[in-house]
């Protein structure tokens, strides 16, 4: 029989508020970006400033029109090939005569 004697060592508990250079960090950038915003607010006037939600449904929007134009070209293209096609067609069976 082999006896196993384990030894446990309390920890210290973690600080409540973390400190230190991110916590800082963190703070500063914060406070920045609510001063950038609320000076863009100013400059721009509430109804001009743009907001993540503005800037998602453009995204959207430019999104359907590049996928619609795609989805024209194609359609044209598939029917200039389909009107091209019986002539082509012609021109290589009066080539190889």
């Amino acid at each position: 029989m082999i006896d196993v004697e384990l030894t446990v060592a309390d920890t210290q508990p973690a600080p409540a508020h973390p400190a230190g250079l991110a916590a800082v960090s963190r703070a500063v950038i914060a406070t920045a970006a609510y001063v950038i915003s609320n000076v863009q607010r100013a400059v721009v006037g509430e109804e001009n400033f743009r907001t993540a939600r503005d800037n998602a449904w453009d995204a959207m929007l430019a999104d359907r029109a590049r996928n619609q134009a795609r989805a024209d070209l194609s359609r044209e293209v598939a029917a200039l090939v389909a009107r091209r096609a019986p002539g082509s067609r012609r021109l290589q069976a009066s080539s190889s005569r």
